[in-house]
């Protein structure tokens, strides 16, 4: 009998201590999977979020506006962004990778209407492109419309409470333009939005791209180029390749920049997935201890036969290799059915979704209010085989005590 027949014998001699076992390591792989597609599915809403709202995927902008980012100096876009849009989407290693190419203006303003003044933050990109990207249209309240034509406005529905004005009002907009001239302009409000994120809500409007480029003197300019990716893991590979085509098309002076690069949050995101991974490791260690503990019993319990079979002859690795299997075998039937109740759970949830908005809404975190857990099959064996894998380490230490075991003690102990 093979050392794998011979521990799959054993595990049914004592039923209720096998079936303690694989409960413990069901519960922690379970947890395991659901916090992983939790987490990941936080980490993808905030990085959909930040990307789509502020930076792409891959951002390129000039050299000038890049080292003044936070003032959005209108003075240094971007001349001409449909040229540099018509580069990238020609490279050739990016032939199905790129979901988007997109112009983006960003600028901050002073609003005013009939009594009050405000400092606020105007978005001006092409509606039909914008609708795919920040997607303020679904989330607009009833009774507006989106600002599909020239002249009109979206507008947070915190700030437009806070300018005492409403869906057909007047918005007045006062600006540096990029000769550093004074640009003002009219707007009609179509439209107020709610995406229950209050620093959004309280200080952002968005206008067309072309009434933008009106109001700050651009021509064909705009303040950024986003990028996104239909993968956004591969946004540093294809920041090298966008700059080393922009380079070979002539342009000069540009930053051509991978979110991951940009500001903050994509190292407080990076962070996050290394911290709770190290926190998913500690869990399935102490859910897979309890094998431990089982094996030591076992090896206790089985002295004299351990004994006996040293004295017929069964080598040190044999006997090892039989509790290893033992143990490792509580591993994966544990881990199998952990990972199978732990997927259906998320993959439950990522119908659904999990609403955040009471939580969310007074943060400012670039989250959506409904968070969708991931479901990654290659992480998800991944985990799988990580469960597996402690297993057979917490259940090293009792296999080993058991292979250098001295036949005769072990026969004269019991």
């Amino acid at each position: 009998m093979n050392s794998l027949d011979m521990a799959l014998r054993n595990l049914g001699r004592n039923k209720r201590r096998s079936l303690l076992a694989i409960l413990s390591v069901t519960i922690s792989i379970l947890v395991v999977i659901f916090a992983d597609g939790f987490i990941s599915g936080v980490i993808d809403s905030m990085t959909r979020n930040v990307t789509k709202d502020d930076t792409g995927h891959v951002n390129i902008v000039t050299t000038d506006y890049a080292e003044r980012e936070r003032f959005m100096p209108a003075s240094a876009a971007l001349s001409d962004s449909s040229a540099v849009i018509a580069a990238i989407e020609k490279t050739p290693a990016l032939q199905g990778k790129i979901d988007q190419v997109v112009a983006r203006i960003q600028f901050g303003v002073v609003l005013s209407s009939a009594s009050e003044t405000k400092a606020a933050h105007g978005i001006g990109g092409d509606p039909a492109t914008e609708r795919g990207l920040l997607m303020l249209d679904k989330v607009l309240l009833p009774g507006g419309a989106y600002c599909d034509q020239r002249g009109t406005a979206i507008v947070g529905a915190a700030l437009a409470k806070d300018l005492g004005l409403s869906v057909g009002d007047t918005l007045k907009v006062v600006t540096e333009k990029a000769d550093y001239g004074l640009g003002f302009k009219k707007f009609r409000i179509s439209g107020l939005f709610k995406t229950g994120l209050d620093t959004f809500d309280d200080s952002t409007f968005q206008i067309g791209l072309d009434d933008a480029r009106d109001l700050l003197g651009l021509g064909a300019g705009a303040s950024q180029v986003l990028v996104m990716l239909k993968d956004y893991r591969e946004s540093d590979a294809a920041a090298r390749l966008i700059a080393a085509t922009l380079k070979g098309d002539g342009f000069t002076n540009l930053r051509v920049r991978s979110w991951t690069g940009i500001g903050d949050t994509a190292r407080v995101i990076q962070f996050m997935a290394q911290a709770y991974f190290l926190i998913e490791l500690i869990i399935a260690f102490l859910g897979a201890f309890i094998i431990t503990n089982v094996m030591m019993m076992v090896v206790l319990e089985r002295k004299r036969e351990i004994g006996i079979l040293k004295a017929m002859g069964m080598e040190n690795r044999r006997v090892l290799s039989l509790f290893l299997a033992e143990g490792v075998m509580l591993g994966i039937i544990g881990g199998i059915i952990g990972t199978a109740l732990g997927t259906g759970l998320n993959a439950l949830l990522a119908v659904h979704g999990m609403d955040f908005s009471a939580i969310t809404a007074g943060t400012g975190m670039p989250m959506d209010n409904i968070v969708r857990p991931g479901l990654h099959p290659l992480k998800i064996m991944g985990l799988f085989c990580m469960g597996v894998a402690i297993s057979a380490i917490v259940a090293f230490l009792p296999s080993r005590s058991a292979a250098v075991m001295d036949p005769i003690e072990a026969i004269r102990s019991v």
